[in-house]
């Protein structure tokens, strides 16, 4: 069983009048489109172009890409070679620059600024190049080769060769002499969840910087976990620029292949579509709740798991289940480098509440009103740029301690009763666009409306 932090919009609340398109399965499985007008209730939500962690530039196929992975690697080694023969660092390469992201324990090097040209504080990533890789590693007894790094991607940008860059990840948890190193620097080595609550989700350059971290941080921390074959116990080495790893056991030449987790995550609604299920877990901060949601078992469905969960859980039976969007999430255990998160509509067929208190702490029915006063109240903004000033303090040595609960609250000063994630989470997303959704309309109830807000994700 797993719950995740996400969260929504909040800003202005008015009334207007909205035609919404909607996309509906019948009991034949034709599809057909109903177009309706009616006044309903809206907020001021956010529209995101993709989920915290996705749309990862560097990764994009259709970013044109200056080098092949194995022509990445073989520079990369010829780079390594020369620099080895060189006592001045070696300048980048004329045609095109490497740039590396070093790691400590699954948290990636980052720099806060107090603001920016909007006079709000952000973050950055520490990338650093090759050169300067190899001055903060002369006096450790760190031995770097091509298999110390994970390639990430490589596009091309507008730099002063008129280039592109090669992105590279490199673990250096075995080196905490450094951390000292990059504090004189004002750079220090950040969780990927602080940096996530960080992000100004508006702001497409810091949402690729945290795709590429969690893209980066999933790699590492598959590696550090597949060490050794599965099959035979041998050795594994890294392959195709750290892509994947192979046995070295020449009798048993297994591959592997980086691991994904899959977990649904659903917003169980009742049969009236008035009121959704949200559950509490022990280790959430004060007064949070969100979605259930849970592992994929072997030879499960999607729409099962769901059902599954639900039913074990909450004791809630769960009839018909629609799909919404999917995330990835690389800010888990490191046991687990990445799971990738499936987003569910799920529709009750019964209403008496069983918790199993093993997994849940608390979980109640709760009125579309309530859960949009949450939203209303719950000041995202102020707990983002709350974190981006934290991110500042922490690189400049100078960090205070900060309740994230504290920053969820109404106006006037007075804790909200209730607050669910924020929009880096796909658990916000599908919370707020069913509180944004007019009634349930269709063929005997069956037809379900989604809200438009997401509909680029």
């Amino acid at each position: 069983m797993l719950s995740f932090f996400s969260s929504a919009a909040t800003t202005t609340t008015t009334t207007t009048t909205v035609s919404l398109l909607v996309l509906s399965l019948s009991s034949k499985r034709t599809v057909s489109r109903t177009l309706f007008s009616k006044p309903i209730t809206t907020m001021s939500i956010i529209n995101l172009k993709a989920h915290a962690f996705a749309s990862n530039p560097i990764i994009n196929p259709k970013t044109p890409k200056p080098l092949s992975p194995a022509s990445s690697l073989q520079s990369l080694k010829t780079q390594l070679l020369l620099s080895q023969t060189q006592q001045n660092p070696l300048p980048n390469s004329p045609d095109f620059n490497f740039k590396i992201l070093p790691f400590r324990k699954g948290r990636p090097l980052a720099s806060g600024c107090s603001e920016n040209e909007l006079k709000v504080p952000f973050w950055q990533l520490g990338w650093i190049n090759l050169g300067e890789l190899r001055l903060l590693l002369a006096n450790s007894e760190v031995e770097v080769n091509e298999e110390s790094f994970v390639y990430l991607g490589c596009r091309n940008e507008d730099d002063e060769d008129g280039g592109g860059f090669v992105y590279w990840a490199i673990d250096l948890s075995n080196e905490g002499g450094l951390v000292n190193e990059f504090m004189s620097k004002s750079l220090c080595f950040v969780e990927l969840r602080t940096l996530m609550v960080a992000t100004d989700w508006a702001d497409d350059k810091a949402m690729s910087e945290l795709a590429i971290a969690g893209h980066a941080r999933a790699l590492l921390e598959w590696q550090n976990v597949s060490k050794f074959c599965g099959h035979c116990g041998e050795k594994t080495v890294p392959k195709e620029a750290g892509r994947r790893k192979q046995c070295s056991n020449e009798t048993c030449n297994k591959r592997v292949y980086p691991r994904v987790d899959p977990v649904v995550i659903m917003l169980v609604i009742d049969k009236e579509n008035d009121r959704a299920l949200l559950s509490r877990q022990s280790r959430f901060v004060p007064r949070m709740w969100s979605c259930l949601a849970g592992f994929i078992e072997p030879g499960e469905s999607l729409e099962e798991a769901v059902r599954r969960e639900t039913w074990e859980e909450t004791g809630i039976e769960v009839g018909e289940v629609i799909y919404h969007s999917s995330q990835p999430w690389p800010v888990g255990p490191s046991s687990m480098p990445c799971q990738l998160m499936v987003g569910f509509f799920a529709y009750a067929k019964s209403l008496d509440i069983n918790v199993d208190k093993e997994e849940l702490e608390d979980a109640q029915w709760h009125s579309r009103e309530e859960v949009r006063k949450a939203l209303t109240y719950a000041e995202y903004k102020k707990a983002q740029q709350t974190a981006a000033a934290k991110v500042d303090q922490m690189c400049r040595g100078v960090e205070k301690g900060q309740s994230l609960a504290a920053d969820f609250n109404v106006e006037s000063g007075e804790l909200a009763p209730m607050f669910i994630p924020g929009p880096f989470a796909i658990a916000h997303h599908l919370i707020s666009s069913w509180v944004n959704q007019g009634s349930t309309v269709g063929l005997e109830g069956e037809v379900r409306q989604l809200s438009t807000s997401l509909s680029n994700l």
